[in-house]
């Protein structure tokens, strides 16, 4: 339990590319059907980036956005903490470009690769920077350009994916505001074979030879996946409530990292929590990874779903295998 420093989020912010893919779309480029993509998934169409632009300049744009709502300027940031996993470059971190773009010359920045807990992870670093005293302000954001790591021949992968993110800019609270709760974190590095790019990294650098095989983009074993992902997110949310002596019935607003509908539906039920408290947009973004919960929080911001003093439960899961979640106070 956090109890040194309260920490809250001063303003959020996202972005979402123009381009649209939607499953009608899929269906003439790979074996599938709209049916069969909403049946499974619960996904009906995902924004595509912009060829000539980067994971930076999503996160740039979410990033303009929240620190707009937080009355911060860029040059106030100490710290940008990027969580991706579909970087612009292996170097340098996403963070330090978009520490370019915003003209944040008084910030550190660095990357957080923790797959779609991203957000989450980062999220727990930037409150611990700010609890320990070392730093102020904090932009945390999860970015994703996942169409570029997609075989978009692999129906099992393609269907599910999209690019987008948001932002957060973390500051102290005021004496009559809460701010972040706690956190929990968790990972299973047994199976990081469940979603991985296995080319492209130390292990199997990317050679003319390879490349044909197309292991340098997205693979996931499905079944497996899901399996996981329901038990770690109802476990997650489940110990972090009581060491919090809280229940389900506290949380005013449940935030799941969007992977598939059916893994969230499964996920709240089995919380108990009414499906009026949940933040659901899989169906406009499909999976965009450490950007999806930062969607949600900002959708959720803009729709007025949420009020100050409100309870929120974020909770994730992803490669690695990761899981994770935090309560905040608004």
């Amino acid at each position: 339990m956090i109890n040194t420093i309260n920490v809250k989020i001063a303003g959020v912010g996202a972005f979402a590319p123009e381009h649209i893919l939607t499953n009608l779309d899929l269906e003439k480029m790979v074996e599938t059907s709209d049916e069969w993509i909403v049946t499974r998934t619960g996904i009906s169409k995902r924004h595509i980036l912009e060829p000539n632009l980067a994971t930076s300049d999503i996160a740039y744009k979410a990033s303009v956005l929240a620190l707009k709502r937080a009355n911060i300027q860029a040059k106030d940031l100490d710290m940008i903490i990027v969580a991706t996993i579909s970087p612009d470059r292996l170097i340098p971190a996403t963070a330090n470009i978009l520490q370019h773009k915003l003209g944040a010359r008084n910030a550190a920045s660095f990357d957080i690769s923790a797959a779609c807990t991203g957000f989450i992870y980062a999220l727990n670093v930037a409150v611990a920077q700010i609890n320990a005293g070392l730093v102020k302000n904090v932009l945390v954001v999860g970015a994703e350009t996942l169409s570029r790591f997609i075989n978009y021949e692999d129906r099992s992968t393609c269907v599910i994916f999209g690019d987008g993110g948001g932002a957060a800019v973390l500051t102290p609270a005021a004496a009559d505001e809460r701010g972040f709760l706690d956190f929990h974190l968790g990972s299973d590095g047994s199976s990081y074979k469940s979603i991985t790019i296995p080319n492209g990294g130390s292990e199997f650098p990317l050679t003319k030879d390879n490349f044909e095989t197309k292991q340098h983009y997205v693979q996931m074993a499905g079944s497996e996946v899901f399996k996981f992902a329901v038990k770690v997110l109802v476990d997650s949310a489940k110990k972090i409530l009581v060491k919090n002596n809280l229940t389900t019935n506290d949380v005013d607003l449940l935030i799941p990292h969007q992977a598939n509908l059916r893994i969230i539906d499964a996920a709240g039920k089995r919380l108990h929590i009414p499906e009026e408290k949940w933040i659901v947009n899989i169906h406009e973004y499909g999976n965009t990874s450490a950007g999806s919960i930062p969607l949600c929080l900002n959708e959720a911001y803009e729709a007025g779903k949420i009020k100050r003093g409100d309870l929120i439960l974020m909770i994730g899961f992803g490669g690695g295998l990761t899981w994770g979640s935090s309560l905040l106070y608004w």
